[in-house]
């Protein structure tokens, strides 16, 4: 078995490891920075975006994996392995999520109103506790998803490392057999994808469609999954693409690779942009006064227009145009410009959902440099965890067909 393990830097060594590291620190202080001054929902309403925006990516990475095993579809080839490594956020994710509490008071506007008997479901300790063992059974199917599938990939002679050596071991109890591994991952894959739908309904409900609690859309939390998996195809192509670029031939990427997840990433821009519409209509002609107040203050009235109009021309306009393209989807480094485009455009698209409910005295669009900062610090967690996870399994890199 071939092993990358020469042209992967080591994580210790990496000076983009440090590069990041300070990412992560800026963001860091200034988030600590911003809590403490006169307007601390300011900074709460950067880290509830931004946690929504990374937890989607790193939820929606893995699904690919979990899809591609379902569905015995051959051609992911190392694009499901490295789709696996968005799986090291998952524990940063729960963090996280529990912090968020801490701001509660901030990122809640319902919290002192009349909810005319939600409060059965809007209220904070219940609120925290489904979403929080939702997201612990996600990400616990994530890892028995996870574990399994690097039996297969895994080099045995290779055994550093505690997490490591207990994989190997479970590959050795189980025989070696990789269609008994195989059956297990199906189970977990399918807990995984059911759990993966179930879960992003309920954080689309609690902590973004609730925001507003007098607007009901029981469309939102699909709109929501299916926006996950779009970011985490999207993240996925910037990881193959960057991946590619450094390593060549040796990644075991190819333009095929590229062409088939680009039409993927097509195909659910497309989805992506249909449930935006299904619901836009169904508010429209239904007409109902509590559910066109949600949409004209977010799609006609100022400063909200511009970005709604912003956030469709990035997310859907442009990448359907650029992707109609047979050769841009096999092109590393404008797949990597337009999904990075397409991920800023979901960020904004979040605060065009939270803005209106948790800026209601604004006349401008509440971003500003702190934002920016705060995000930073997201993205460079992010990629230290990705890396880390491929420092320790360089393997994943590599198609094994039999073992």
């Amino acid at each position: 078995m071939n092993s990358n393990a020469s042209v992967t830097p080591g994580f210790k060594k990496s000076f983009a490891v440090w590069i990041f590291s300070i990412l992560f620190l800026i963001g860091l202080v200034t988030f600590i920075y911003e809590v403490t001054r006169q307007h601390p929902e300011r900074a709460w309403q950067a880290y509830l975006i931004n946690f929504l925006l990374w937890s989607a990516i790193a939820q929606g990475a893995v699904l690919f994996s979990a899809v591609m095993h379902m569905t015995k579809a051959r051609w992911s080839g190392p694009l499901s392995g490295l789709s696996e490594s968005f799986a090291a956020f998952f524990p940063l994710s729960f963090i996280l999520f529990l912090i968020l509490f801490l701001g509660k008071s901030h990122i809640f506007p319902w919290l002192h109103e009349d909810l005319h008997g939600k409060e059965i479901w809007l209220n904070i300790p219940f609120l925290f506790t489904r979403d929080c063992i939702g997201l612990l059974i996600l990400y616990l199917f994530g890892f028995g998803y996870l574990y399994n599938a690097l039996q297969l990939k895994l080099d045995p002679n290779q055994s550093r490392g505690k997490f490591r050596k207990s994989i190997i071991d479970a590959w050795q109890r189980n025989q070696r057999n990789p269609g008994r591994i195989k059956s297990k991952m199906t189970v977990w894959g399918g807990l995984y994808i059911l759990a993966f739908a179930i879960v992003l309904c309920l954080i689309g409900y609690d902590l973004i469609m609730s925001m507003d609690p007098h607007w009901i859309s029981t469309l939102f939390g699909a709109y929501h999954f299916v926006k996950a998996f779009y970011l985490g195809l999207g993240a996925l192509i910037i990881l193959a693409s960057i991946t590619r670029l450094r390593q060549g031939s040796a990644s075991g990427l190819n333009a095929s690779h590229f062409h088939d997840i680009g039409k993927l990433f097509f195909a659910f821009c497309l989805l992506w942009a249909d449930f935006f519409y299904v619901q836009l209509m169904v508010i429209y002609y239904g007409n109902i006064p509590e559910e066109t107040h949600y949409v004209i203050t977010r799609t006609m009235l100022a400063p909200w227009n511009t970005l709604a109009w912003g956030v469709f021309i990035v997310c859907f306009i442009a990448p359907f145009f650029i992707l109609l393209n047979k050769n841009v989807k096999t092109k590393p480094l404008p797949m990597v410009i337009i999904c990075s485009a397409v991920i800023v455009g979901i960020w904004f698209e979040h605060l065009l959902l939270l803005g209106p409910a948790l800026n209601q005295e604004i006349h401008s669009i509440p971003v500003g440099i702190s934002d920016g900062l705060i995000s930073l610090g997201f993205f460079g967690l992010m990629v230290i965890a990705v890396r880390y996870f491929l420092h320790v399994f360089p393997e994943i890199l590599w198609v094994k067909q039999n073992r």
